[in-house]
């Protein structure tokens, strides 16, 4: 049988000695807590607007919160649910329903009454922690058909006093009667239960997918796959004594779970929270607290960038600036470095691996593939191996493209009360990802597109991300999506939806020809539509599944 390539980890020797050196980290997000409180208790923890929590404070918050779920019947292995946007609200339950010994179901906020009733059945959650507006507009009525028997409500103006109207212009509802209230909860001195502590190797989360192939499968990431990749993340960013995190991404996200959240923890850092992305109260947030790091997918950059009160110095606090969850176009990067500073660093990562499994190291810049154009997403970090194999599951030549796989301590053990599932995707305890990729010698990882999205143009394969990286190039296009479109003569065809930076001008014409000029014929779209704004997902990731949809059902124009 043949070596594996791969396995030699061609990677490593760009490494710095720090990244590779091996990680050592607590058992739990609960321990790194308590260390943290221990050693820097009046230590700003949670950064809220105006609002201020120190770790002595939020590990006694959280004490009570888990104390209130233990009394109300929550055990050991129970799940709860928490439907929460940024804010300390969604940081103390977590935490509380980890020192009550469940595992937390985190739930998209934007989803409706039938995807919450599937997660809350799925998942058969013993609690549900929402905001007030959504337990009074559907999930009082959701949950009553679910496992539910817990509910706390929040109100996000709570923890804060300075109620910026461009994100919290909402009123505060009078308590529900079947609901309780978490910060009145948190704040009531609840003795917390005597259980132990998490271990490594028990369920943290059930993390829903999103859904794309089916019904949405929950991903067991346990406490040890969290803890792996958010001390990975601590030693290998490079970043000062007590940094300061922006939460960019949603912290219901597991980018944001664990880049954000989960890496802070372990740093004893600061987690500026600022409820949902909003650009002006982001880049506000920016001046007053001057993070040194935050992650968020390309689309809320190129929102920043386009913001009329952006500077550079905005940006001038940050030590790395990552980017995930939605593909990075190489000219966003340099349009992005040459007008604000920063160089944003790419990373890639699934739900199912605990976000990170590849990245951009600080001391390094991504390479951009001379063929497709197509900017690395980074290196395997040293205890991952990432394998591109065939259909067959046979691995291919360095730079020769196949199916990611992915094998490292930061790997699910599999998908929820799914065993079928979790036989196809993780064969082996390898999981495969789904995603088209190759790798150079070197051992930088390229991700092509999701092998789903590939469009048979008269059968010549054409990978959205590649035109999508072209008409980025376009000094006119803020946003684009490419999609395959039915055509009775080629079988599929290019569809390109594009929209604008502000204050542009392109016409469809105009923008199929830039295309034509840069690709081969069979690629450059034949179809373009510009839209206002493209559909996205909260985490920022555009939802090409839903402009299939719009052409399907006879929206072109």
């Amino acid at each position: 049988m043949t070596a594996s390539r791969y396995a030699a980890k061609p990677w490593l020797a760009l490494l710095t000695d720090a990244q590779r050196a091996p990680v050592h980290p607590a058992d739990s997000l609960v321990h790194a807590l308590r260390r943290a409180a221990a050693e820097h208790p009046e230590r700003t923890f949670l950064a809220y607007f105006d609002g201020r929590i120190g770790y002595r404070e939020a590990d006694e918050l959280s004490d009570s919160v888990a104390g209130y779920l233990a009394a109300r019947g929550v055990a050991p292995g129970d799940r709860v649910a928490v439907q929460l946007q940024n804010s300390p609200h969604f940081v103390l339950a977590v935490l509380g329903a980890w020192k009550a010994g469940a595992a937390v179901v985190p739930v998209n906020p934007m989803y409706k009454s039938g995807e919450v009733a599937h997660i809350l059945r799925d998942a058969e959650a013993a609690a549900l922690v929402c905001s007030d507006r959504a337990w009074e507009a559907y999930l009082r009525d959701t949950a009553a058909g679910s496992p539910v028997r817990v509910a706390l409500t929040a109100c996000e103006r709570d923890f804060q006093s300075r109620d910026d109207e461009r994100v919290l212009a909402f009123e505060r509802l009078p308590q529900a009667p079947d609901a309780d209230d978490l910060a009145a909860v948190a704040r009531a001195g609840h003795r917390p239960p005597e259980s132990p502590a998490p271990g490594p190797a028990d369920i943290a989360l059930i993390s829903y997918t999103s859904g794309t192939s089916g019904a949405p499968k929950g991903a067991t990431n346990t406490h040890g796959n969290i803890m792996f990749n958010a001390e990975r993340q601590r030693t290998g960013l490079g970043l000062p004594e007590a940094p300061v995190y922006f939460a960019l991404a949603p912290l219901f996200h597991i980018t944001g779970m664990v880049c954000e959240f989960g890496a802070c923890l372990s740093s004893a850092g600061t987690l500026v929270l600022a409820y949902r992305f909003e650009a002006g109260v982001v880049l506000d947030a920016f001046a007053e607290h001057r993070p040194h790091y935050t992650v968020g997918p390309s689309t809320a950059f190129m929102a920043l960038a386009a913001h009329p009160s952006v500077t550079r110095d905005h940006f001038s606090s940050f030590r790395v600036i990552s980017s995930g969850g939605a593909p990075l176009p190489p000219a966003l990067v340099e349009k992005f470095r040459a007008a604000f500073g920063p160089y944003i660093r790419n990373g890639y990562g699934l739900t199912e691996c605990t976000a990170p499994c590849a990245s951009v190291p600080p001391h390094l810049e991504a390479p951009v593939d001379p063929v497709s154009g197509t900017l690395a997403v980074g290196l395997p970090g040293p205890d991952t191996v990432v394998r591109i194999v065939d259909d067959e599951g046979r691995e291919v030549p360095f730079g020769e493209p196949g199916e990611i796989v992915v094998s490292g301590p930061q790997v699910v053990p599999g998908y929820w009360r799914r065993p079928q599932a979790t036989a196809e995707t993780f064969p082996g305890g390898e999981l495969r990802t789904g995603d088209i990729g190759f790798m150079d010698e070197q051992g930088w990882l390229y991700v092509v597109d999701r092998k789903k999205d590939m469009i048979n143009a008269s059968g010549f394969k054409v990978w959205p991300r590649e035109v999508e990286d072209v008409l980025y190039t376009h000094p006119a296009v803020r946003e684009a999506a490419v999609v395959g479109v039915p055509d009775g003569y080629r079988g599929e065809t290019v569809r390109a939806y594009v929209s604008l930076r502000p204050g542009a001008a392109a016409d469809p014409g105009e923008l199929a020809a830039y295309c034509k000029e840069r690709l081969a014929a069979y690629k450059y779209p034949r179809q373009v539509e510009i839209l206002p704004e493209l559909p996205k997902t909260a985490s920022g990731k555009i939802l090409r599944r839903e402009l299939r949809s719009r052409t399907q059902d006879g929206r072109q124009d």
